[in-house]
């Protein structure tokens, strides 16, 4: 079974985003903790919150991929904003166990001329602070596409990461297609060498979610844009072969692909039927 959604608004609550996604044919969806450019983060309504957990188990919905803000830089040069993204970082944790069992996913940040080793070093400590033994929420560090001082442009940067956590088995990766193909991993010529890399540097069973995007560059580009499936540098057969890799079932795949609700219907649609004809 294929768990396959994009990312939809929580402007109108928990129950909407979960009606949203019904309608457009996906049965996972992603969403922002609070608003993508930063912010004071709402309050979450604990009614609204259980509603979406009884639709989420009626309607057969996997796991959730939640999506920290844009402007949380865990590794940022300036303390100040260090300290706001760690209090970011720990309030939406907190609010992720109001819905038990799900993913939130991160960017590593940029580390802005520091070098990657005191940058690593500075996400590691946040993480090994905020996250808790009996938390039920999985945090994801995402794959990066390695433009200007990003950390996490290749597997080996978010391995050395997650080698200086402290609860692993709380940690994870979530896997972009547009980003790793812009940091040079040759996902449509090589898709299981990738894998093959991926395994061996961090583990398989660390990657617990897929960001599918096509993208508007070159292999290699470091540049990170994202673009609609089949029209972009990827192209429709190669990412339905991520779809479809045996080693990448059963998790949720998130489209972030620059549509309206329609696109994503109609993208949603041609990965259900994809799958079900591999």
């Amino acid at each position: 079974m294929i768990y396959i959604g994009n990312h939809v608004s929580i402007s109108k609550g928990y129950l909407s985003m979960g009606k949203t996604e019904e309608r457009l044919g996906g049965n996972t969806f992603a969403f922002f903790t609070r608003n993508p450019r930063g912010g004071r983060s709402s309050e979450a309504d604990p009614e609204d919150i259980a509603a979406l957990r009884d639709f989420l188990s009626a309607h057969s919905f996997g796991r959730l991929v939640a999506h920290a803000p844009y402007t949380m830089n865990l590794c940022s040069a300036k303390e100040d904003i260090r300290e706001y993204s760690e209090n970011i970082f720990r309030e939406d944790l907190q609010k992720m166990e109001l819905l038990p069992g799900q993913f939130f996913n991160f960017h590593p940040g940029s580390h802005l001329k520091q070098g990657y080793e005191r940058a690593a070093d500075e996400i590691a400590d946040v993480l090994n602070r905020t996250i808790s033994a009996d938390q039920t929420t999985t945090v994801l560090l995402e794959t990066m596409a390695g433009k200007g001082t990003e950390v996490g442009r290749s597997f080996e940067e978010l391995k050395g990461i997650l080698d200086r956590t402290e609860r692993k088995e709380k940690i994870g990766v979530c896997f972009d297609t547009c980003h790793v193909w812009d940091a040079g991993y040759d996902i449509v010529n090589d898709l299981d060498g990738v894998l093959r890399h991926f395994d061996e540097v961090i583990g398989l069973d660390r990657l617990f979610a897929v960001h599918l995007n096509d993208s508007k560059n070159e292999c290699g580009s470091h540049k990170d844009r994202h673009e609609k499936i089949g029209l972009g540098k990827i192209g429709e057969e190669a990412l339905m072969r991520v779809v479809n890799h045996p080693l990448l079932q059963n998790r949720p795949f998130i489209l972030e692909t620059p549509n309206d609700d329609e696109g994503y219907r109609k993208e949603i649609a041609l990965v259900k039927q994809t799958n079900q004809e591999a």
